[in-house]
């Protein structure tokens, strides 16, 4: 009896990571405070980020930054690649901005400030389709698919490396038993 509650207990713990993999994020665009600025390089560029992370729908983007001096516009993918703020989907100026990404597929961000996006403040955001939510077997596609450019290979994200610490979790747990 003992070795099946402790087969149990397991479980309800593995089941609690997982569950824990589909809740939704609250993610600091770029992963720190000051990230929405003009990148001073390709490796500083916000589409580096998002293409290194997985989005699920519902997570949320959040952005800090000086309303008085920037905004952040939520953009069409043609208003995307000619850096137009003059059409916004959404336009956010408080300086403590968050975006729900309520579907699938791609969302366009460019900076309001004058110049700004023209010099490389911008980013795409690509959200994993519910059906892929929970497989792990197909990444996202990367923006560079969504911008018309190359395809770049696709890299692990904190919801993979915690999946495979999960994995790996498991199997420790169950080889004590």
């Amino acid at each position: 009896m003992t070795c099946f509650q402790r087969a149990v207990a397991c479980t309800l713990v593995l089941m609690s990571f997982f569950v824990g993999l589909s809740q939704a994020k609250d993610l600091l665009v770029g992963g720190k405070t000051d990230a929405w600025k003009i990148p001073s390089s390709e490796s500083d560029s916000l589409n580096k980020w998002a293409e290194e992370a997985r989005f699920l729908v519902g997570d949320s983007l959040a952005w800090k930054y000086d309303g008085q001096k920037d905004s952040v516009l939520q953009v069409t993918k043609e208003a995307y690649a000619s850096c137009s703020t003059t059409s916004p989907i959404e336009e956010y100026k408080d300086g403590n901005t968050k975006v729900k990404l309520d579907r699938s597929g791609p969302f366009y961000f460019i900076s309001g400030a004058e110049g700004h996006c023209e010099k490389g403040q911008k980013f795409v955001v690509v959200v994993l389709s519910q059906k892929h939510r929970h497989t792990g077997i197909s990444p996202a596609p990367s923006p560079a698919e969504f911008e018309g450019g190359p395809a770049v290979a696709p890299t692990s994200s904190a919801y993979t490396l915690r999946g495979g610490f999960l994995v790996a979790f498991g199997v420790l747990v169950l080889g004590l038993f």
